[in-house]
């Protein structure tokens, strides 16, 4: 299974992420191997690597 670490500013500020789902224009819910959510206001996706498994978030 690919799980992501999720990058925003330079920091992880998501581990082992399986699901992302855009909620609106600028928010997207993402959810661990755990089950466990959290929600990210107001950024885009700027660069998903499945090779190093990390997704870059920018704040818009």
């Amino acid at each position: 299974m690919c799980e992501f670490d999720v990058m925003l500013d330079g920091e992880q500020v998501f581990d082992e992420a399986v699901y992302l789902k855009k909620e609106d224009e600028n928010s997207y819910l993402m959810r661990n191997i755990l089950g466990q959510e959290e929600k990210f206001d107001e950024v885009t996706i700027e660069e998903i690597d499945v090779s190093s498994e990390k997704l870059i978030l920018n704040k818009k």
